[in-house]
């Protein structure tokens, strides 16, 4: 019996999904046209080609202030139960951060901290 409220909200949120794309396709308007065919940036347009090919060191700059943005969202609630956690707790979070210590060495020394 459980798993038929589980099908029924399946099938109702399917439903709900497919309803809003047919209506948007029923209700939108359907003009293209030159302008809305060309790519533009910011509503800028663009000067040369729009596949340009970026420096992989931009991504991996990305990837690294990700995982210390979210080494952060995991320090905050460690941080507010510190009391309650005691020792054990404080040295999991202490592996934790070496862990990510040893990570950020290790792309350091690769260069993907490099902004060139």
């Amino acid at each position: 019996m459980d798993y038929l409220y589980i099908l029924v909200f399946l099938l109702f949120s399917a439903a709900m999904v497919l309803g809003g794309l047919g209506a948007s396709r029923l209700v939108a308007p359907h003009m293209p046209g030159g302008a809305k065919n060309e790519a533009y940036e910011c509503g800028e347009k663009t000067i040369g080609s729009s596949w340009v090919q970026f420096n992989v060191g931009f991504y991996l700059f990305g990837l690294m202030f990700l995982v210390f943005d979210v080494e952060a969202a995991f320090l905050y609630p460690f941080a507010v139960v510190l009391r309650e956690v005691g020792v054990r707790g404080l040295v999991e979070v202490a592996v934790f951060g070496a862990i990510l210590i040893v990570g950020l060495i290790y792309a350091w020394r690769k260069g993907a901290l490099e902004w060139v």
